[in-house]
């Protein structure tokens, strides 16, 4: 909705250049306050010196500064100490001003200490281990709780103020001065309205704006009464040695506001659920590695009796060479660790793993729930979060306000709206093409690579079958080079979709669901590639499936395609957050080592407090949006795949006690103070998180069913390897390999796919399949058990998307989204909100009013006499004639 300008106090666009102090500075490097020592610094500007300028454009800046500079803010000018050129304006907020902004932006504030008694903490008896694992109570002391109210200027007195230069905090005030300067005009024409800091940011007017850190992170300040919030959090949080203490929550929510405390709030304890989730995936990887050994496939696979006598059908035309199975003898015992991860009481991982991530979303509701009410974003409304000011800006056309009747301005009109969104969708499918046409390209290197590989890494003769190195397979070679190859694009892709021109203006969540969907077809698809298409249409030998009719499909490795799947996870999760890790970390440490050698001064000199942060990095526009994203992206490698990478939250586990203090300390120490804001909620990554919570269900049950080998293992074990299909007297996996491995006549090959070399003495070969022999009746079609498998794959996931969604619903159900202790005290707050800021108005209105009744009822008398009759029913005095 438009909210017009004119209700708040707007700017004097007069192009006269307005009176600002300039004082010189007063060598008081850690002060916070203006040279007097008494008006504190809300908010700092910094611009170039116009001298320096040329004529028309020195005059234009210097209005368009003056337009900012007239609005009851108090400002003073001081010059740069490090460079002449630079001028920072010192901003203060005044208390009036405060009061009125309070007012417009809805602040609560304290009216009463909470009298709720909190209930104990179930920990409590164990306070002497846990109080290690928190800050330091002797630095960082609990605040008092206090029952809160929107701020109303003129009830005043109901408020609990004790120190007017404290009611307000920091964030507080620095967030009131960034609304004023934000939506300060500095030129109108016509029906155009040009205002806001940030425009005057992009077009060079100013050189920064932003609020101060309290002095420096690993220094105290010097100055009286300084809070040194600043350095607590870097002793008690973002340095490395506070890794395993739990997050002071609600001082980076004084310090730095709402939106960033509920990032970290949500991050803490997502990591939590990872611990639980990898201490059963690390115990279940550990179980299939222990007993990976007994497993029959590996032992068949690799004895040189069994393995070793069976001769592989070449997996491509003409180059590639006939291969033994024993030559995988050393992947086929990775790819058991994997199934011996599903097919031990492990197997039952993924199924409890999902509604674990159900109860992760629904605690992380009533958790929040928590934080709504202790940081007073429990009503948080609309108009609590005012429109953007380049928003405003846009606002030319009218409409009338369907809820309230009264007309109101928009950005565009409807036709206007239907072709933005239009252009925003086409952009969208434009990039998700250009990743499917990067997976094609992908696809058909993998092809061609797997071509070259079977050539150099097979031998000529059956002598010589065995791989150039161990581990060495041509199936190896091609997944790990097409997974590093894959993790390039994805990152070149990224980087192009993120530098497209984008401002403030885009909606919050139609950005963020718009960069998810991109980000979810550009990191997954190569995996649902390996997931469920590749090997799943490659016919035989004698009559394989080509792609653009030219490339013959891949085939999978005779145990599956499992391996290769955990191969390109391991590889994209890993590179991501390595890659993460050096743009968060190391890029803006080098640029501020940069920044401040190339403006070193004498070592004599005092830096005063502002421009020691001018030298820090600027705060992105997007702020927190990429930090949510990598997280998320992350939420849905661990979920979506953990069927086949069981590892997958140990990994997220580590990184994410490393993302944790690497944030900490990159916002703490390397980046300016971020302007606070309000949030209620992580927005948009909500129902996203749902979304994929949901997508897991369904592609772990699949990668289950359809890319590993544990269904047709299973069918083999319980149905074919005793009568009537086996000869086996009893259940056992002997003889699956020789039964899941089809028989091909080397002399069915066509001119196109025969190989070159054909060994003598080898009339058949061995190819993954459930096919009848060459010489049967029905011969290459499909057998009785792998129709038997197929049933038995689909059985599968419908049984357990069935109870792992049931499960989950009823979860979802059960839990309440708010604790009901949560809900007695917000009530009781409306309550106390109720008697001490409307009834005690009541009163005194009523108070006032009581003289005026008593000279009505007394000149009524005087002209017709009557009499009171009571009782009365009704709420008003009943009369009757005497």
């Amino acid at each position: 909705m438009f909210v017009d300008s004119s209700h708040f106090p707007a700017a004097d666009l007069s192009s006269e250049p307005c009176f600002c102090p300039q004082t010189e500075f007063n060598d008081k490097e850690d002060s916070l306050f203006f040279n007097d020592g008494v008006r504190r610094i809300d908010f700092i500007l910094v611009y170039e010196d116009e001298d320096k300028k040329e004529f028309e454009k020195r005059h234009t800046f210097q209005r368009k500064k003056a337009s900012l500079m007239k609005m009851g803010m108090e400002l003073e000018a001081t010059k740069s100490v490090i460079d002449e050129k630079l001028t920072f304006v010192k901003v203060h907020m005044p208390w009036d001003v405060l009061c009125t902004y309070a007012e417009v932006l809805h602040i609560k504030l304290p009216i009463q200490p909470n009298d709720l008694s909190s209930r104990p903490s179930p920990w409590r008896y164990l306070s002497c281990i846990t109080k290690y694992f928190y800050p330091n109570e002797d630095l960082i002391r609990k605040e008092a709780e206090f029952f809160t109210a929107p701020f109303e200027k003129d009830r005043l007195d109901f408020f609990h103020v004790r120190d007017r230069d404290a009611f307000f905090t920091e964030s507080m005030r620095s967030r009131m001065a960034y609304y004023i300067l934000s939506r300060a005009p500095y030129e109108i024409r016509g029906s155009i309205k040009k205002f806001g800091i940030t425009k005057l940011l992009d077009g060079g007017v100013y050189k920064a704006a932003y609020p101060l850190h309290d002095c420096r992170f690993n220094v105290k300040s010097k100055e009286e009464g300084c809070p040194n919030e600043r350095f607590l959090l870097y002793q008690e949080w973002a340095h490395p040695k506070s890794f395993y203490k739990m997050q002071p929550l609600d001082l980076i929510r004084k310090y730095y506001g709402e939106k960033i405390g509920i990032y970290f709030a949500w991050l803490g304890f997502y990591t939590i659920m990872l611990a639980l989730a990898a201490v059963v995936g690390l115990g279940c990887f550990i179980y299939g590695y222990k007993t990976q050994e007994t497993s029959t496939w590996s032992k068949e696979v690799c004895d040189p009796e069994i393995g070793g006598k069976i001769v592989m059908c070449p997996q491509c035309d003409r180059e590639c060479k006939y291969w033994r199975l024993n030559s995988t003898c050393e992947a086929s015992k990775v790819m058991m660790l994997l199934l011996c991860f599903l097919l031990s009481p492990c197997l039952f991982f993924p199924a409890h793993f999902l509604p674990v991530v159900t109860l992760f979303l629904e605690f992380w509701k009533r958790y929040q729930a928590e934080l709504e009410y202790e940081w007073d974003t429990v009503a948080f409304l609309e108009q609590e979060e005012p429109p953007r000011p380049e928003y405003e800006a846009k606002c030319l056309y009218e409409r009338k306000n369907p809820v309230t009747g009264v007309k109101e301005k928009v950005p565009y009109t409807a036709c206007g709206r239907c072709v933005r969104v239009s252009i925003g969708i086409g952009t969208v499918l434009f990039w998700i093409l250009l990743i499917v046409a990067s997976i094609v390209a992908i696809t058909v290197y993998r092809l061609a690579a797997f071509f070259a590989f079977s050539a150099r890494l097979r031998a000529q003769d059956l002598k010589e079958l065995e791989p150039l190195k161990e581990y060495v397979t041509p199936q190896m070679a091609t997944s790990v080079t097409a997974s590093l190859i894959s993790f390039v694009v994805i990152m070149i892709l990224n980087i192009l979709y993120e530098r497209l021109p984008r401002t403030k203006t885009d909606y919050e969540n139609s950005l963020t669901l718009k960069m998810f969907l991109f980000q979810f077809v550009n990191y997954y698809s190569s995996c649902f590639y390996i997931a469920f298409a590749k090997g799943k249409a490659v016919g035989y030998p004698g009559d394989p499936v080509y792609l653009l009719g030219k490339y013959r499909n891949e085939e999978c490795d005779p145990g599956g395609c499992l391996i290769e799947l955990t191969t390109q996870l391991s590889i994209i999760m890993g590179g991501k957050a390595i890659w993460n890790n050096i743009q968060e970390v190391l890029l803006p440490w080098v640029k501020n080592v940069i920044f401040r050698y190339c403006t070193r001064v004498a070592s004599e000199k005092v830096i005063p407090r502002w421009e020691q942060d001018y030298q820090l990095q600027p705060v992105s526009k997007l702020g927190l949006f990429y930090e949510y994203l990598e997280m998320v992206i992350q939420f849905g490698f661990v979920t979506l795949f953990v069927a086949s990478f069981p590892l997958a939250p140990v990994l997220a586990l580590v990184n994410n006690l490393f993302e944790i203090r690497v944030d900490a300390w990159k916002i703490t120490t390397q980046f300016r103070r971020v302007v606070p804001e309000k949030a209620q909620d992580i927005g948009a990554w909500q129902p996203i998180l749902q979304g994929v919570a949901i997508l897991a269900v369904a592609t772990n049950a699949m990668i289950i069913a359809f890319t590993s080998d544990m269904i047709p293992r299973l069918v083999y074990y319980w149905s074919f390897s005793v009568y009537p299909y086996g000869k086996s007297s009893g259940h056992t996996m002997e003889g699956y390999i020789n039964s899941s491995l089809s028989v091909f006549n080397t002399d069915d090959f066509s001119n196109f796919s025969m190989p070159i070399g054909k060994v003598p003495n080898m009339t058949t070969c061995r190819y993954r399949d459930f096919r009848f022999p060459p010489g049967h009746d029905r011969q290459y079609e499909y057998t009785m058990q792998y129709w038997h498998v197929i049933a038995a794959k689909m059985a599968f996931i419908i049984v357990v998307e069935h109870i792992v969604y049931l499960t989950k619903f009823i979860l979802s159900y059960v839990i309440p989204d708010v604790p009901y202790a949560v809900k007695e005290q917000i009530k009781r707050e409306k309550y106390l909100t109720q008697v001490i800021l409307h009834e005690t108005n009541l009163k005194l209105v009523s108070k006032r009013l009581k003289p005026v009744i008593d000279d009505a009822l007394k000149v009524t008398d005087t002209i017709n006499p009557k009499v009171l009759i009571s009782p009365c029913k009704t709420s008003h005095p009943c009369w009757a004639e005497t």
